[in-house]
């Protein structure tokens, strides 16, 4: 009995642990508006990338629809997070959450309608990149306020538990209704959805933003981001490897559609499994991530992620077992979770608030804008060679990248460590050199 009334409390202190950032009222909301607007988004997600391999039959066209996507956050997103920074986030937020609903829902009727073609997702992909080129750094930069100080690393994690549950629920549904209802559906439920955060923003009591009465030119305010990053050692080193990843091992999610049509043989179901392999495996991390207790050994752990989701690329383009696959696909997801959630808790902690909207700028450029470059660079190359052939490529660069990270990892240390003190975040003990 005493056993069990230990395994309890136990239990409880972990569950506290990971979950104590939603005693806070406006994280909660927040918490719950992203556990909705985000399933809906991983069903877009797979409906979109399902639609433009089945209109096209081309790698290179399903690479060009994240390109459009995404290549907006690298071209803008310095530019709006200088805005991020001046004005009220909330607000920011409410605007694009607003215009990415509309997004959908004009999907959703183009292809109600049965007049859908490629240049409509491409063009519609892009309308959803310049929205999220502001939205990014808004949302990166607006929860750690919704926490107290010390349960930043904490609120970091659980944000990316919804984003991986998001992805690990979000595919397998969508999966299922393109099977059942066809993507137009999807469309519409996914703008349907951004109702969850819009409701949670109108209900925050928030304490008013003191900004400057006035603003320096924009580009002074953009050199003013650009050489606090540059100069910064740790950001920078840490934005540096963030691109790596982005370019190499984030375009794996791109070519899965690709990957299970021509590799696996298989249909829209399997694709929604392999993702929901990947969601799985992410969840996992965030979850890992939310129950440390300190930030001690971040850096540590950003190497050996980065190697474990090399050798798992490296892995995959040797096997055509959906089963293996997606045994594989589950390591992935959690090194790229587990590489990419604590390198933005390090940069969140390390940013001066004042300049952080710029930071988690920079950090959307890497983590989001550098991918498509990568999926449109690896997608060129299936003119040239197999999926297969390309997969490893992308594992021997992440592979490669972690080494030298590993190798440089005392020095960025010995200036991370000083400015996290400062800061009152707790750190373990230094690298061994």
């Amino acid at each position: 009995m005493k056993k069990k009334r230990e395994l309890f409390h136990k239990s409880k202190e972990f569950a506290d642990r990971i979950l104590v950032s939603l005693k806070f009222r406006n994280f909660r909301l927040y918490f719950g508006g992203m556990c909705v607007s985000l399933v809906g988004t991983w069903i877009q997600q797979i409906a979109m990338s399902w639609l433009a391999y089945k209109l096209t039959g081309s790698v290179l066209f399903l690479a060009g629809i994240t390109f459009m996507a995404q290549i907006p956050i690298l071209l803008i997103t310095p530019f709006a997070s200088v805005f991020v920074d001046r004005f009220n986030r909330h607000s920011i937020l409410l605007f694009t959450q607003s215009l990415s609903a509309l997004q959908a829902l004009l999907l959703a009727w183009l292809t109600f309608s049965g007049v859908i073609e490629i240049w409509h997702l491409m063009a519609l992909s892009l309308a959803l990149g310049l929205i999220n080129a502001l939205d990014n750094p808004a949302r990166q930069a607006f929860y750690p306020g919704l926490v107290a100080p010390e349960h930043l690393n904490n609120a970091i994690a659980l944000h990316s538990t919804i984003i991986n549950g998001s992805r690990l629920i979000g595919p397998a549904i969508g999966g299922i209704i393109i099977g059942i209802a066809g993507e137009a559906f999807c469309f519409f439920i996914n703008g349907i959805s951004y109702l969850g955060v819009i409701i949670a923003l109108l209900n925050m009591h928030l304490p008013p933003r003191h900004s400057r009465k006035t603003h320096p030119p924009v580009l002074t305010d953009l050199n003013e981001g650009f050489l606090y990053v540059t100069g910064h050692l740790p950001i920078r080193s840490l934005l540096l490897l963030m691109s790596i990843v982005s370019f190499f091992g984030l375009p794996l999610v791109t070519f899965i559609p690709a990957y299970v049509k021509d590799i696996l043989n298989g249909e829209s179901e399997m694709l929604g499994y392999m993702l929901s392999c990947i969601g799985l495996g992410s969840l996992m991390a965030a979850l890992g991530l939310a129950a440390r207790k300190t930030m001690g050994g971040l850096e540590k752990l950003i190497t050996i992620h980065t190697f474990l989701l090399g050798i798992s690329l490296s892995s995959l383009a040797f096997i055509h077992s959906p089963l293996l696959a997606a045994l594989i696909l589950i390591p992935a997801g959690f090194s790229i979770i587990m590489t990419v959630a604590t390198i933005n808790s390090l940069l969140q902690a390390l940013a001066d608030e004042d300049k952080r909207g710029r930071v988690m700028g920079y950090l959307a450029m890497t983590f989001t804008g550098i991918s498509p470059l990568g999926c449109m660079a690896l997608g060129y190359l299936e003119k040239y060679t197999r999926l297969p052939a390309i997969i490893l490529l992308a594992g021997i660069v992440c592979i490669l990248a972690s080494i030298t990270f590993e190798y440089y990892r005392p020095l960025i240390y010995k200036y991370s460590g000083p400015l996290l003190l400062g800061k009152g975040i707790k750190k373990s003990s230094p690298p061994a050199k």
